[in-house]
């Protein structure tokens, strides 16, 4: 993985924009209208070559391919980091085709964490939340599109590998072309796939390891393929909210940690210098007053074997948490990726704030050892206009801080 040696480098979370093609593909093969298969690799490839491009162009070091193989077929779409995994698994059924009398109706993997109107956040603020014109109705747009997660009622099996071989032909052959040395790509961690209700294992502790060995097939090709991997977890802080009542903490860690320890499961025997852990606390635009403090969790986060670990920094329900590096020391040769822009607003980061929140960060875990990105992914998040225009301000301030830390 590369790191700073002489400047700050930069990346960000994973998804980013999809083109209107792509969109519109994707919508009609979401429908079933669309036939030609060949038609839409074509496009799937191109767009990605193009995105890989612009991110180059802009100055983004260590670009993905925007996780545009995870089909989207709107402009907004919260869920596609994890939805897509549905598709590349075997042994789950659609919750519509589940007998009523069948599912778990005191679930807490059901109930408690899958129930956007279970949140505390969604609770405290309900009048926000369920106004149609306040600026959290993309929010209440996706609660009305919400349709409940697939229900496990068979082993657990990987069946994407034609889906996953296209996603890293196309990544490789574009960051070929636009000569980029490095790039990475998103997968889902087991402990944010498996939320959804189980009908078959006998415990959730084994729902989440069979899901860890399933995607464990993911991981590996992505690495094997000489891509870095992100593992995408915002369940580890997420899960926190979805709780209610609000759990005793060492209840929550031990719950959280058996994800972990189903992760580590999975990437066993895979190099960590290869890998990066990324976390939010939800994509959604909300007030976040209930979030769990990332000093709470940090001991989590650090427990992954990843090289490289990416966190919030840029929203500003979480800017202040630097300071959790002042008394949490980052282990020897692991990476900061602070999100230093943010999806969480309209409001483009001025260059400077971004120099000054990647200066503090330098200043705690060292400059060789910051990778500037951003809070969560762009794409389905914000306008795409808005969206490249976040990371030209990210690539401008690291540029500004590189100056100051290597004058």
């Amino acid at each position: 993985m590369k790191s700073s040696k002489d400047r700050i480098l930069t990346t960000h979370a994973g998804s980013l924009s999809r083109p209107a093609d792509l969109i519109a593909f994707n919508r009609a093969r979401a429908a079933g209208e669309s036939k030609d298969a060949a038609a839409y690799a074509q496009c799937l490839a191109a767009s990605v070559a193009g995105v890989v491009r612009k991110q180059r162009e802009l100055g983004i070091d260590i670009p993905d391919d925007g996780e545009f193989g995870k089909p989207m077929a709107a402009n907004y779409d919260y869920g596609v980091w994890w939805n897509y995994a549905f598709a590349r698994m075997q042994g789950f059924a659609p919750a519509e085709t589940v007998p009523e009398s069948a599912h778990k109706k005191s679930s807490v993997a059901e109930l408690a964490l899958t129930s956007f109107a279970n949140r505390r956040d969604w609770q405290k603020f309900g009048e926000f939340y369920r106004d149609p014109e306040s600026s959290g109705s993309l929010m209440g747009s996706a609660a009305r599109r919400r349709t409940r997660r697939p229900v496990c009622t068979a082993p657990i099996g990987y069946v994407g590998h034609a889906a996953i071989a296209a996603d890293i032909a196309n990544l490789r052959n574009a960051l070929a072309a636009a000569a980029v040395e490095e790039g990475f790509m998103c997968s889902i961690g087991p402990g944010s796939f498996a939320r959804g209700e189980d009908l078959f294992y006998k415990t959730e502790e084994e729902f989440v390891f069979a899901a860890a060995e399933a995607m464990r097939e993911e991981y590996k090709a992505i690495v094997d393929a000489g891509i870095v991997l992100q593992i995408d977890d915002p369940s580890l802080p997420d899960n926190w909210d979805m709780i209610n009542p609000v759990p005793p903490l060492a209840e929550f860690k031990k719950f959280e940690r058996v994800r972990i320890e189903a992760l580590n499961h999975a990437l066993r025997g895979l190099p960590p210098e290869r890998i990066r852990y990324h976390i939010c606390w939800g994509s959604w635009h909300g007030p976040h007053t209930t979030d769990i403090p990332l000093a709470d969790i940090v001991d989590l986060v650090l427990a992954v074997n990843a090289g490289a670990y990416s966190v919030e920094a840029g929203n500003v329900r979480h800017e202040h948490e630097w300071r959790v590096w002042q008394e949490v020391k980052l282990p020897e040769g692991k990476l900061l990726i602070p999100g230093v822009v943010s999806h969480a607003t309209n409001i483009v980061e001025h260059p400077q704030v971004v120099a000054d929140r990647i200066v503090r960060y330098a200043g705690v875990v060292g400059r060789e050892n910051v990778i500037a990105g951003t809070d969560c992914g762009l794409g389905g998040r914000i306008h795409p206009q808005i969206a490249w225009a976040k990371l030209e301000a990210l690539a401008e301030g690291a540029r500004l801080a590189s100056r100051d830390l290597w004058r």
